[in-house]
């Protein structure tokens, strides 16, 4: 099962996509803290989500507790810094995705505490603004997920 990590997340709508998407693809979702909202924030909840789309909803103080507590295997980045697009990644059913918070990306610390080619990028034309977090975590995921047949998936 995927796991999706959203470090240090802003924006409650995109967290509320995230849920939706988590719950759809049958994935983890973790959220490191500081959170830039309440759980209860009406903006989250605005995006009609259903009770058992919280299940799969975790929450950690800080990224190295979540490292000791779930000790993944394989975790992927998401930065306009990396090196490696997205679609160059051979992904595993068990993968973790980190994203960054909306406004400021991930620390380079973190990116770098990773192996180079597990910090992944979309590709966007020169100079533009980053997609909105929810639509690259669908992009990334997705991927992943085809990349693994879409276990679980119905038929």
């Amino acid at each position: 099962m995927f796991k999706i990590v959203l470090y240090e997340p802003e924006i409650p709508p995109n967290t509320g996509n995230i849920i939706r998407l988590c719950s759809n693809i049958g994935a983890e979702l973790h959220l490191i803290k500081p959170l830039g909202f309440d759980l209860d924030d009406k903006k989250l909840r605005r995006a009609g989500l259903d009770y058992n789309e919280w299940v799969n909803v975790a929450q950690h103080e800080s990224y190295s507790e979540f490292i000791k507590t779930v000790k993944p295997k394989r975790v992927f980045a998401c930065s306009t810094h990396g090196k490696t697009l997205y679609t160059n990644a051979k992904f595993e059913n068990d993968d973790v995705f980190l994203m960054g918070p909306e406004t400021r990306g991930l620390p380079k610390s973190l990116r770098l505490s990773l192996p180079e080619e597990h910090v992944i990028k979309l590709p966007m034309l020169p100079e533009n603004r980053s997609l909105n977090l929810s639509n690259a975590t669908s992009i990334i995921v997705y991927e992943a997920w085809r990349q693994n047949n879409f276990f679980g998936a119905a038929t």
